[in-house]
């Protein structure tokens, strides 16, 4: 019998921490062996050691992110072997898909200029996006032709392809900034000292003010910003353009828009975004020694608007009375009469002036007539800045997308945003005022028409580059939205008054005497409110495609949520309206980037779902899961719209903000008082509103 092999000899393994000598320390990373069974292998990188090319220790915060003091952000989309990556992939295989189809059925069609004019768009090497936008616009012309349910069918698909691109869901994750991407791309590059303490970082300040100048600043437009951005760059304290105060208010108004980690206080608490330079503008807005100078009333306004889409403290009318009380006592406004006249000015800072005079006049009008109530300021008393005082030949850059830039026309839109400023100003005045409630019916009617075909002139005689057919910078696209929310407002108001059984309080006059019934009027109320809600669905899904929602105005939130409830108020509502549906998918977008818009689009699925319709809309083969989920009507099943609530009980906290709206009774009216409390608080100067059920 053979004798037993040995087993193989085994080298000692390293000893244990407790068998180590007192004195001894445990050895470094070159103490472990090649074979040592504790080192797991690392599945996931985080982006900073992906980028940079380090090996990654897989657990945040991991050692290279604490070695160099860094945010450890692992994304698990970037992970082709998860679900997330799964999905997202097959949601990009279907957009492809999708968009093949449809350049086939451009190809297919029975006008062969369509054919030719897109084999032409890809021989000069068009991007995806180019493509997409030719086919687009081609399929509508073509649907022309189609019958109306066809048309319906394919708008709602339209619907779904543009939510499944850019996403509808409220989940909104902030994402890791690494600087360095945007160091050679930036339209703007400022310094951050001396102007704040909050960082250091000259690359995180200048993105966000890129951001502000892009898509916040044209619409109200009251800084001059070539001014200020020189005297920032040349981090000159002494500038009577530039002050600490309004550079962190600024800063604070930009961080709305960016969607990076250094924008928020606690990484994606919404609530958050901009906390830190906002509490760095109010410690200086305090310490402000000219508190009567052009950047002390510049700052205030941003601060209002920072108030208002955050709703943070019920400050927005302060801050806005505030502006108008200084712009008052530099006489820029009110009864003061400004003294310094034009020769005693340098050209920067008469241009300045008269630009932030209209500004505050441009920003009081919309606050007021969006709320139904009078505006405070009547006129500004300096001239409009000339034209040629605006660069016509410079363009308007999507930052930070990598499309096109286009035509800035920041001279034509402020000319006509000024323009429609004093039609609103008259709008909010005769109508709105406390005692017009003392008119007669036929009086208000009589107001209202007039006013209208002020607004209907306007309307028709904007500049052919204004045409959407030109694909317009963002704000001429937010223009033609709020054209449209004043002819919602003008008629929405009493509109009791516009029916034709008014004799009984006609005037007693030659024009109507006694016994006579007025004429009818001349506008179709109903029509034209609902018309108005369509075009507004119709801007939105041309800025959507164009640009996207993300970084849409915050006015943008304000006319869509106004054209959703103008079309629930309408007795027959249908679910299915494809406008409506595409209202729905932009405002989801919206809504998720700020605690205001969470609370509208609370109050807004509720009113939904006591129209019932919610069935139709599950069993519809043309509304996405998404959408589904939305109008679901057990309410019993988790939502991830569930925690938009939060916040509501403001409402109740004050008796001037008349609670929380009872369930289903969510009109019109109602929506713009919760609206206007949720952002403004209440005006504590003007009178308390009428209300419908007070007459």
């Amino acid at each position: 019998m053979s004798e037993p092999t040995p087993h193989r000899q085994l080298a000692p393994g390293p000893p244990l921490k407790s068998e180590l000598p007192p004195d001894d320390s445990p050895p470094g990373e070159s103490y472990r062996m090649p074979m040592d069974s504790s080192k797991k292998r690392v599945s996931m990188a985080c982006l900073a050691c992906k980028k940079s090319k380090r090996k990654c220790s897989g657990t945040p915060p991991c050692d290279n992110c604490r070695a160099f003091n860094r945010d450890c952000i692992f994304d698990e989309t970037l992970d082709q072997r998860r679900r997330v990556a799964a999905k997202r992939t097959a949601d990009e295989l279907s957009y492809h898909r999708d968009m093949l189809n449809d350049l086939l059925r451009v190809m297919r069609a029975d006008d062969r200029s369509f054919g030719l004019r897109l084999l032409d768009i890809i021989r000069r090497d068009a991007t995806a996006e180019e493509m997409r936008t030719f086919i687009d616009e081609a399929l509508a012309q073509m649907e022309g032709t189609d019958s109306a349910t066809e048309v319906t069918a394919r708008t709602l698909e339209d619907v779904r392809r543009v939510i499944n691109i850019e996403g509808a869901g409220p989940s909104f994750r902030p994402k890791v900034m690494d600087i360095h991407y945007l160091c050679d791309e930036v339209p703007f590059r400022v310094p951050a000292k001396p102007w704040t303490t909050v960082t250091e970082d000259a690359d995180l300040v200048s993105h966000l003010v890129s951001l502000y100048f892009t898509w916040d600043f044209p619409f109200h437009v009251f800084l001059d910003r070539d001014v200020f951005l020189r005297d920032m760059a040349r981090s000159d304290l002494k500038s009577e353009f530039c002050s600490p105060f309004l550079v962190n208010a600024l800063l604070a108004n930009a961080c709305y828009f960016s969607d990076y980690l250094e924008a928020y206080v606690d990484p994606g608490d919404i609530v958050t975004k901009g906390g830190d330079f906002l509490a760095e503008a109010e410690r200086l807005r305090d310490e402000e020694p000219a508190k009567l100078s052009l950047a002390f009333l510049q700052g205030t306004l941003l601060l209002y608007e920072r108030y208002s889409i955050s709703g943070y403290n019920d400050l927005g009318y302060k801050m806005l009375h505030q502006a108008i009380w200084t712009g008052e006592s530099l006489g820029l406004i009110g009864p003061k009469v400004f003294k310094l006249i034009s020769g005693q000015l340098t050209e920067d800072m008469n241009t300045s002036i008269k630009r932030t005079a209209w500004g505050l006049f441009h920003i009081d009008t919309v606050v007021h007539t969006d709320f139904l109530r009078p505006s405070l300021i009547d006129k500004v008393n300096l001239k409009r800045p000339d034209r040629v005082q605006i660069d016509e030949s410079a363009l308007w850059v999507p930052y930070p997308s990598h499309r096109a830039p286009r035509p800035a026309l920041l001279g034509q839109y402020f000319d006509e945003s000024c323009n429609l400023c004093e039609i609103a100003r008259d709008i909010s005045r005769q109508l709105y005022a406390i005692n017009g409630y003392s008119f007669s019916a036929y009086h208000q009617r009589q107001t209202k028409e007039a006013l209208y075909e002020r607004l209907r002139q306007w309307h028709q005689g904007l500049p052919g580059t204004f045409n959407l057919d030109c694909k317009p910078p963002p704000y001429i696209i937010l223009l033609r939205m709020r054209y449209h929310t004043l002819t919602i407002n003008l008629f929405s108001w009493r509109p009791e008054d516009d029916g034709s059984s008014v004799d009984s309080e006609a005037p007693k006059t030659p024009e109507s005497p006694p016994g006579v019934s007025p004429p009818p009027s001349r506008f179709d109320a109903l029509e034209h409110v609902l018309s108005s809600a369509r075009a507004i669905s119709a801007l939105a899904r041309l800025h959507r495609r164009e640009y996207g929602m993300s970084r849409a105005h915050h006015f943008a939130l304000y006319a869509i949520n106004l054209a959703l409830f103008t079309m629930l108020d309408y007795e027959g509502f249908d679910i299915l309206d494809p406008d409506f549906l595409s209202l729905t998918s932009a405002f989801i977008s919206l809504a998720s980037r700020s605690q205001l818009g969470r609370n509208l689009f609370h109050l807004f699925r509720q009113s939904v779902l006591v129209k019932g319709q919610g069935q139709r809309a599950s069993r519809s083969s043309v509304v996405n899961d998404e959408l589904k989920a939305l109008f679901t009507e057990d309410i019993s099943s988790p939502s991830p719209w569930d925690g938009y609530a939060k916040g509501l009980e403001k409402l109740n906290e004050d008796e001037r903000y008349h609670g929380i709206p009872v369930e289903g009774d969510h009109s019109l009216f109602e929506m713009l008082d919760c609206y206007e409390s949720l952002s403004l608080g209440k005006d504590e100067i003007a009178p308390e509103r009428c209300r419908p059920e007070a007459r």
